[in-house]
């Protein structure tokens, strides 16, 4: 059985959103992983990617990714490309119920749209293209596009007390 909830998908889809929300409704600890990252860094997600590269920053996201998968209660929500890296997943996979929000690239643009700071949102569309295939492989999706916050996370609740064998 799932101790955690993991939600991925690409940029702008609501994962740090949808993610407080819903550690709040079932009364779980809310972890964003790139938030942690610029707290444990001393750097914003942008520092890191600019003076140590991206190969740096996907080892520590990976390594606290891992951290995280060994605790309990916890409603996390990660990077777009932390679930890319297959050893990530799988460790997420072992023990959390990971869910896939997903957007459409109309959603994502506007979503983004005047936005600055995410480091690799200058060519968003042909990442999304990359990573979707991958996306697309995830058992489980909620779409994001069209809804406001509280709905995203009352599917993820659901699904997780579908999941769990818990009451509503």
């Amino acid at each position: 059985m799932p101790q955690n909830i993991v939600l991925t998908g690409f940029m702008a889809t609501g994962k740090t959103t949808a993610g407080r929300i819903i550690a709040d409704v079932l009364r779980m600890r809310f972890v964003d992983v790139d938030a942690e990252i610029v707290r444990q860094e001393g750097q914003t997600v942008a520092q890191v990617f600019a003076q140590r590269g991206e190969d740096a920053f996907r080892q520590i996201e990976a390594d606290l990714c891992r951290q995280l998968a060994q605790q309990r209660n916890l409603v996390i929500a990660t990077g777009g490309g932390a679930l890319i890296n297959p050893d990530t997943l799988a460790a997420m996979n072992e023990t959390g119920l990971v869910v896939c929000l997903w957007a459409s690239p109309d959603t994502i643009r506007r979503r983004l749209s005047g936005e600055s700071g995410r480091p690799l949102a200058a060519d968003w569309e042909a990442l999304y293209e990359r990573r979707k295939p991958i996306y697309e492989s995830m058992p489980h999706h909620v779409t994001t596009s069209g809804k406001i916050p509280e709905e995203i996370a009352k599917e993820v609740v659901t699904l997780w007390r579908t999941l769990t064998q818990i009451s509503p």
